[in-house]
């Protein structure tokens, strides 16, 4: 087999965005109510920040991340935070939850094609916004 011997580099960033409004469950391959929030391309892709931020009051809530190799059919989770309960106020910080085990320093390295999926353990009529950060090969 021949072999390659320069380095792969990520070439072109993307982001991504979504807005969880239903409650997920989570206890299997299907999970039900999850958004789609981005596509790896196809050379793969690095992904490196996660993160939500609610749009309005919210309880205590778990945050799932997926990722589907099968266009949607399966989705695996692959990390999970917790957002703190937080009370919407026009003179409060709204601290957005980081996805603290994905990083510039540790990736989640996806195949080409690969969806991120998000979803959150209750439901909020205003929202909680995903934001996603990653790069291409």
């Amino acid at each position: 087999m021949a072999k390659t011997f320069t380095a792969a580099f990520a070439q072109t960033p993307q982001t991504g965005s979504a807005v969880a409004t239903l409650a997920g469950a989570v206890t299997s391959d299907t999970p039900t109510n999850t958004v789609l929030i981005g596509t790896a391309g196809a050379e793969g892709a690095i992904l490196t920040k996660l993160s939500a931020i609610p749009r309005a009051t919210v309880t205590a809530s778990g945050l799932y991340l997926f990722i589907s190799q099968d266009a949607g059919t399966t989705k695996r989770m692959v990390d999970s935070a917790l957002m703190g309960a937080h009370t919407w106020a026009a003179t409060t910080d709204n601290e957005p939850t980081i996805f603290d085990d994905i990083t510039e320093t540790t990736p989640i390295r996806l195949e080409a094609g690969d969806e991120l999926y998000v979803s959150s353990a209750v439901a909020l009529a205003g929202g909680i916004v995903f934001n996603a950060e990653w790069t291409d090969f």
